[in-house]
């Protein structure tokens, strides 16, 4: 603002505003902050010409909101915003999806306030209050499709691995209220996924509505490699009371080697041969000495064309060396077999605060060498591998590393050109067990990996041939994005939906770089990934991470799925926690909501459902909907009824 407006505002008839003459200079002041931010957003917009070029041009619009909004939220607006609300004016605390247009809207009002001319600005801005909903409503109806009717959040379900054989399972999905299927590359074949997508169509079909199919990429996700098995060793054990009586024997199975029958009502099954087992009849008595040198017994209760069901009053420890001996009537002959088969347990590592583990390039992993004179470690710790070995190399000392979805926490203390020596930092009291193919965080890293390994490149071929849209594992850098798209292009889907993944602290920080270029593709979104993004950011961090996406896309005008552990318990226990529900609540914030497989699904999407037709009545991304609220204005609430009278509007 000029010195000459100044002198103009302050020659007006009346200098006071609402009463108070402070308010008067609020106001001029309020006007030079918002008119220097209004200048900073289109210096910025200038400077990013060549980055808004690449964009499509359906995109443009909420490309250059989106830079607008980067401007705005660089400053702290909390002093400005407290001035605003003195005044009666918009805060703009919900700005995002029409930032210039609320910034013009409140400028205008000073001026009007100050007794200045204020010009019509809007052919300057990109959406207005109006109009950008409508492009993210149109935007969202690319990428997911029409919302059900009474409901404004889709529901997104991944398919578990049974969808490929049981199409009546995708039909419950699909009647309870699926509106997307997700199926997860990392898991299963791609045969397997061309069944699946096969029946989500014959579903939808018989449902007479659309369901759309994402697939998602399994990405660099950094895992552990194999642990090496334990020694095979089965555990009898009878159960007992309170005070330690016996209430029922250790049942066990004995079958024939390679059998794979199963029987009900025991408690393990062993191979052994089966010219000793048709020795066994009903009552017969075995005798063995189990691998600590204890004496014990088993009791033939039973026997048939499976084998021989048995009782154990004592526990019992069996391995493939402990010989079975068969006792015939008057103890004259013994007839003896070695229990042959017993399923090798998964190996594991047990980790406890202060232990040091080997993150190396390749090997089975192991658990760590033990001194043959004592009981304490060898200076060979505990080892595993890790699938991308290239983290061996970008990783750095001091950094963090967390492993099994935040489970196990360390820091890495050495580094050679083999292996990473990492310090336990966090673990359970009691150790935490560390087995293969579990996830690896490494969120103070700067990793440098690829976007798209060969199995994805692969995997891209039955994508493009099934999927209406792609989920891009995650994704860190522009660059990422572009490399899908030439895929695609390669392909001939270049019309296919993207949807960026955000699960790493690197793919968060870089996420406005990441939307732009995204909106140089025919149609993209957001998927919240809050699994690994919890894990990355701190879980303390969460909230504030989830919003700070949410207004971020929302600037954007890019639809977003809310997803990972979206009523979890339900779905794998039938009961929701309370705070999971007031979760799937905030999920109305999000044009769709994914949840994961589990037995009670159907159950949990049903739930879903209702939660979200109730929310959405309430609340529309940060814009709070104020309807009736019946439950303090109905006939059985006479005091509010007299308040209220004959009220209509």
């Amino acid at each position: 603002m000029s010195k000459q407006d100044h002198a103009a505002a302050a020659a007006a008839p009346s200098p006071t505003v609402g009463g108070d003459p402070q308010d008067f200079d609020i106001c001029l002041k309020l006007i030079d902050q918002l008119w220097a931010l209004r200048q900073a957003m289109l210096a910025r917009e200038k400077a990013l010409k060549l980055e808004l070029d690449k964009v499509l041009p359906e995109y443009r619009k909420s490309a250059r909101n989106l830079i607008h909004y980067l401007t705005l939220r660089s400053i702290d607006l909390r002093p400005l915003q407290e001035q605003l609300a003195r005044l009666g004016l918009s805060s703009l605390g919900r700005s995002e999806s029409h930032v210039l247009a609320s910034l013009d809207k409140v400028l205008g009002l000073l001026h009007r306030l100050t007794g200045q001319a204020w010009q019509d600005k809007s052919a300057e801005e990109p959406a207005g209050s109006i109009s950008s909903r409508a492009l993210l409503k149109k935007h969202t109806l690319r990428l997911l499709g029409q919302a059900p009717a009474g409901r404004p959040v889709r529901i997104m379900v991944t398919l578990p691995s049974d969808a490929a054989s049981d199409a009546q399972l995708v039909r419950e999905l699909v009647d309870a209220g699926m509106d997307i299927a997700r199926i997860n590359c990392a898991h299963d074949t791609p045969s397997d996924w061309q069944r699946m997508s096969a029946h989500v169509r014959s579903a939808a079909a018989a449902a007479q509505r659309p369901v759309k199919l994402l697939m998602d990429l399994g990405g660099p996700k950094i895992r552990t490699a194999q642990v090496a098995d334990r020694p095979p060793v089965l555990k009898l054990k009878p159960g007992k009371d309170d005070m330690g009586r016996m209430v029922r024997p250790a049942r066990l199975h004995l079958r024939p080697i390679d059998s794979t029958a199963q029987v009900p009502h025991v408690d393990a099954s062993v191979g052994v041969w089966e010219v000793w087992l048709a020795r066994l009849k009903a009552g017969s008595h075995i005798h063995f000495t189990d691998a600590r040198g204890a004496k014990r017994q088993l009791l033939v209760v039973h026997n048939d064309d499976t084998g021989a069901v048995t009782e154990c009053l004592q526990t019992a420890y069996l391995t493939p060396e402990t010989v079975l001996t068969l006792g015939c009537a008057g103890g004259k002959k013994k007839h003896a077999t070695l229990v042959c088969q017993i399923d090798s347990q998964q190996g594991a590592l047990r980790l406890h605060v202060g232990d040091h583990l080997r993150l190396t390039r390749d090997g089975l992993g192991q658990p760590a060498a033990m001194d043959d004179d004592s009981d304490a470690p060898s200076p060979e710790p505990a080892h595993v591998a890790v699938t991308l070995p290239q983290v061996i190399d970008q990783a750095r000392v001091g950094q963090r590393i967390w492993f099994d979805d935040g489970r196990i926490g360390g820091v890495i203390r050495q580094q050679t050109d083999d292996w990473l020596d990492i310090e336990i930092t966090q673990a359970r009291p009691e150790g935490e067990k560390l087995t293969g193919d579990k996830g690896i965080n490494l969120p103070d890293s700067k990793l440098n990996l690829p976007a798209l390994s060969d199995k994805d490149i692969e995997d891209l071929q039955t994508v493009a041939a099934e999927a209406d849209m792609v989920g891009l594992s995650f994704v860190q850098k522009p660059a990422d994005i572009a490399l899908l798209r030439g895929q695609l292009q390669r392909l001939g889907r270049d019309d296919m939906g993207i949807v960026l993944k955000i699960e790493t602290l690197q793919g968060f920080e870089n996420l406005p770089e990441l939307m732009l270029s995204a909106m140089a593709s025919n149609v993209s979104g957001v998927m919240i990934a809050r699994g690994d993004l919890a894990v990355e950011c701190g879980y303390e961090r969460l909230a504030e991470v989830q919003e700070e996406i949410l207004w971020c896309a929302e600037a954007a005008h890019m639809p977003v799925i809310w997803a990972t552990q979206v009523l979890e318990f339900m779905a794998k226990t039938g009961l929701p926690s309370r705070a999971e529900i007031s979760d799937a609540g905030l999920g109305v914030r999000a044009e769709c909501v994914m949840l994961n497989k589990g037995p009670y699904i159907s159950q949990a999407i049903r739930t879903l459902d209702d939660i979200l037709q109730r929310m959405g009545g309430h609340q529309a991304k940060k814009r709070p909907l104020l309807r009736a609220l019946k439950a303090w204005s109905g006939p059985d609430t006479p005091a509010t009824g007299a308040m209220l009278g004959n009220l209509t509007i």
